[in-house]
């Protein structure tokens, strides 16, 4: 029997990596090999257990796909790789080319896609096709021939799903209704939107009542209330997800059944890997008792012990999950605890005189939706001590539910009392729907963890497991196995909800006591109770008030973008001398260097196809005109559909408005960063991508956008971390940066530097906070190395307290672990004592940037506060906005405008005092892009 095993590559490294990194394992000289270790235990399970007789390992490449010029926000807001995982993908590659084992990949496509397309046509002579994956949108591609294959899980063997199991699981007739149901539901991790209000059960109910997406839409008048209103406003919004949930089956890309073909693993290349990886108890269930790791003392480059080798080996097991640490024993059933049911009116009262007399309490909601601004309170946790929590139910009547909430209003806005919560600013603004302002200082779980860990996860459960041993209830335990009787929150029997409801609180409480001294111990205290703690009112209330977008601006914008994509459209095929897909990467490569040759030594994927992403279009595009257009063409479309026609679909119906949510808990640099939309996205840099900002405007006849912007605010604080006499010097005259550099660099007057030597003095400048070589910057300005080598030099000659400062960090985080902010805000460099040159390297560059970016993320939060303080005191109507990058925005009455001024520029200015002088330019409009 010829069985195809299709393996999703980069899906279950990830899954492999967050299994096994609760408990890093590392080697003698540092290296996490967690993810390879896992990965390598799947394969092993693959090859011994089902016995393959074709096999490959699909991947993604760094091309973007059609998804991504379609639909810019696809995927947008996944996190940054983690360092050590990023450290681990070549070892796995290594490791798979060992075992013979092809890698496939293809530049614009996604490896779903390839795995679809191969899995068809594999089927098509006569394969059985097994698609080992853990992401669920693979159902869509089973049949009679082809299956998913589950990893292992919780020390079980992996799962085979077939027709009859992916038709149970999803509840519905045919295979292809996965991608309907996925359509409306959407999918958080690709940042696929779907359509709001619809959840995993709805879009079930929905698609077993209408079959599709399309039926759904064009039946919406059978709808009723809310869901008609959402199905009908975010009807393209639905079929641009059903799309974008679509895997492709016609990847150009053949199936060569012989090169899949299993062949004997590469004893002489696994074996020193092995070695190098030191897998000890692997290694001997592989090769046999024979294999063994000759152990000597670790050094790091300094000549110093690694602080890592007295590490060893976790034993291992052909499953992953037997590598995770044991799962805690502690859980709410052999855990005592006293859990409080408070639902009449005389013991809520009295519950809220005990809070009321408490310094601090823990609170926790429990709602219908995970938008705070459209949920409403099905309950209320409260806990103020350990293993002791109250639930209080709120009714569905609204009237009924404010009734209740109202009783804790005072409690809640007691400005003495400390309020604990995971998230807190979820539970403040769901609070604020029910004219309920918090009040008082704050402590929230997931920023102080992410103060004392900024890289790894902050969720109460990983929190929970980690710090206290306890598993706490899940919400699916809570709400029933997935199928036709799964409820919602409201559905719960009161005991149930009462006990998981109360568990929050309680392990919320007992987090907040871990994380205390655990702040202290790393000096963020401060940090956390004066900014990160006070910004959740401030971002709180930036989001609960919105920005208003003009749709008709947008609309005409659209139709503009239109006709200028069809005009490109129209050229390039003229250049061309031929029609064709300009946005298929196979046919695009096939005119530009097959029909055109514009370039004889054009770069091909391993699979035969020519690359054309944007870094080698890019280099082309001096050689000729249709290159520049076909990058034009790429950026329009992507402005489109990105932007243009996505903004509109944001507009939450009931208040007319865009409201995004910022999140504090993801850079670890300490930067914010926004969805729904993605603020930082939004294009600048050209012409037409500046015309989107148009489309933000103030709310009423009488109001202005103001934007404020701190000037070269990471070179400022550059100039103040090195104390750089020189720098100093410039900032101070008031020169413009770039030009004083070119003027000392160059050796010349400031009046005779010229454009070109201004714009290299401007690529170093930044190119040095950023660890940028020569090399690097010879590529970004397209000049020799060794000029671009001449001209480091010459800039660390006139600026020698920068590369002391750049040295000296570097020291520091050798000798401690970690770099800080001007506030000690600390980033952890685990690589710092790589032996490993480049994973050491870039631990290097982070520990000259981490503290640069992160005090300019610092010092914007604290003037965001003192802002927001001054507003409030003031009593002004005015309204921040938005804060994207270095900019905060406001929406403010005309006759408000100095009031203004005054506050931003003291308050910019003055947030974190140095001695380099800080410059915030300002700027009104009747727009976004006309204030800015």
């Amino acid at each position: 029997m010829r069985k195809l095993f299709l393996l999703d590559g980069m899906a279950l490294i990830y899954r492999a990596y967050f299994a096994l990194n609760k408990v890093p394992r590392l080697t003698s000289y540092g290296l996490n090999t967690g993810a390879i270790m896992g990965f390598t235990n799947t394969l092993l399970e693959v090859l011994k257990n089902h016995q393959p007789s074709h096999i490959a390992v699909v991947f993604d490449t760094a091309a973007p796909t059609n998804r991504h010029i379609e639909f810019e926000a696809y995927k947008a807001h996944r996190q940054e790789m983690p360092e050590d995982l990023a450290t681990s993908i070549p070892y796995i590659f290594r490791l798979i080319e060992g075992f013979n084992i092809p890698i496939i990949t293809m530049d614009g496509y996604e490896a779903d896609d390839i795995i679809g397309t191969l899995a068809k046509k594999a089927e098509k002579e006569g394969f059985t096709v097994y698609c080992m994956t853990p992401d669920k949108d693979f159902g869509q591609l089973v049949s009679e021939s082809i299956f998913i294959l589950k990893p292992a899980r919780m020390g079980n063997g992996a799962e085979v799903l077939g027709v009859p199991e992916i038709l149970e699981k999803w509840e519905i007739t045919d295979v292809c209704q996965v991608i309907d149901i996925l359509g409306l539901w959407g999918d958080a991790v690709d940042n696929i939107p779907g359509i709001p209000g619809i959840g995993e059960k709805t879009a079930k109910k929905l698609i077993q009542e209408f079959g599709s997406v399309e039926g759904l839409i064009a039946n919406s008048g059978q709808l009723k209330g809310k869901q008609k209103e959402n199905v009908e406003n975010f009807a393209q919004q639905g079929l641009i997800s059903k799309k974008l949930a679509t895997i492709l089956l016609d990847v150009p890309i053949d199936l060569d059944e012989e090169a899949l073909v299993l062949d004997q693993p590469n004893k002489e290349l696994l074996e020193p890997l092995f070695a190098e990886l030191e897998f000890r108890t692997l290694g001997k269930r592989v090769f046999g008792d024979d294999f063994t790791i000759v152990d000597s003392p670790s050094k790091s480059s300094n000549g110093q012990m690694d602080l890592f080798a007295a590490i060893s080996e976790v034993p291992t097991d052909s499953s992953i999950e037997t590598l995770l640490p044991p799962s805690p024993s502690s859980n709410i059933l052999n855990t005592d605890h006293d859990y409080i049911l408070v639902d009449t009116p005389q013991e809520i009262e009295k519950l809220a005189k005990l809070l009321a007399i408490q310094p601090s309490f823990c609170f926790d909601t429990e709602s219908t939706s995970l938008d705070a601004l459209q949920a409403e309170i099905v309950g209320l946790s409260f806990a103020f001590e350990a293993g002791k929590a109250y639930y209080v139910p709120t009714p569905s009547d609204s009237v009924e539910a404010q009734a209740i909430v109202s009783i804790f209003k005072s409690v809640f806005e007691n400005p003495a009392i400390q309020k604990i919560g995971q998230n807190i600013k979820y539970d403040v603004l769901l609070l604020s729907r029910y004219n309920v302002s918090v009040r008082g200082p704050l402590f929230d779980t997931m920023l102080a963890h992410y103060l004392i860990d900024p890289d790894t996860r902050h969720g109460m459960d990983i929190l929970s497991e980690t710090y206290l041993g306890y598993s706490p209830v899940s919400i699916t335990e809570l709400i029933g196995a997935k199928g036709k009787n799964q409820g919602n929150m409201r559905d719960v029997e009161i005991e149930k909800i009462k006990e998981y409801a109360s568990e929050d609180a309680d392990i919320t409480w007992q987090l907040h006591e871990k994380f205390k001294p655990l702040l202290e111990n790393t000096f963020t205290s401060a940090l956390a109770e004066e900014v990160e703690f006070p910004l959740v009112y401030v971002l709180a209330e930036m989001e609960k008030t919105g920005v208003k977008i003009d749709i008709d601006t947008l609309r005409t914008f659209s139709k503009s973008l239109e006709l200028d994509i069809a005009v490109l459209e129209n050229t390039i095929y003229e250049k061309a001398g031929v029609k064709f897909n300009i946005a298929s990467p196979k046919q695009l490569g096939e005119v530009l260097f097959d029909k055109l040759h514009l370039d004889p030594k054009a770069k091909k994927t391993k699979t035969g196809q020519y690359k054309t992403g944007e870094d080698v279009l890019s280099a082309l595009a001096h050689k000729s005109d249709i290159v520049k257009d076909i990058l034009d063409f790429r950026q329009l479309q992507k402005l489109k559909s990105t932007y243009v026609d996505a903004l509109p679909t944001l507009i939450n119906p009931e208040t007319g408005l865009i409201h995004t949510s910022y999140n504090q808990a993801v850079a670890a640099t300490g930067r914010l960063s926004s969805t729904n939309p993605n603020l930082q996205n939004i294009p600048i840099r050209t012409e037409k991508g500046r015309e989107v900002r148009k489309a933000f405007i103030p709310r009423a006849d009488d109001h202005i956008i103001l934007s404020a912007d701190y000037s070269q605010i990471e070179l400022r604080i550059m100039a103040e971390l090195s104390q750089d006499e020189n720098m100093l010097d410039a900032f101070t005259q008031g020169h413009d940066i770039h030009r004083a550099t070119a003027a000392r660099v160059y050796g010349i007057n400031l009046d005779e530097v010229t454009s070109e030597q201004r714009r290299n003095a401007k690529a170093v400048n930044f190119g040095i906070i950023y660890g940028q070589s020569a090399f690097g910057l010879s590529q970004s300005l397209g000049i020799p190395r060794r000029e671009a080598a001449e001209i480091i030099d010459q800039y660390f000659g006139q600026y020698h307290g920068i590369r002391t400062y750049m040295s000296k960090a570097i020291e520091f985080a050798k000798e401690n672990g970690y770099v800080e902010t001007i506030l000690k805000r600390r980033r952890y460099l685990r690589d710092i004592n790589s032996a490993n040159m480049t994973v050491r390297g870039f631990a290097e560059r982070n520990a000259v940037n981490a503290p640069i970016q992160g005090s300019a993320a610092d010092m914007i939060k604290v003037a965001m506060i003192n802002i927001q303080k001054d507003i409030q005191d003031k009593k002004l109507s005015g309204k921040m906005i938005m804060q994207v990058h270095d900019e905060l925005v406001f929406d403010i009455p005309k006759h408000e405008i100095e009031d203004f001024k005054s506050i931003i520029f003291d308050r910019m200015k003055s947030a974190i005092p140095m001695r380099v002088p800080i410059e915030v330019e300002i700027g009104t409009g009747s727009n976004w892009l006309e204030a800015h």
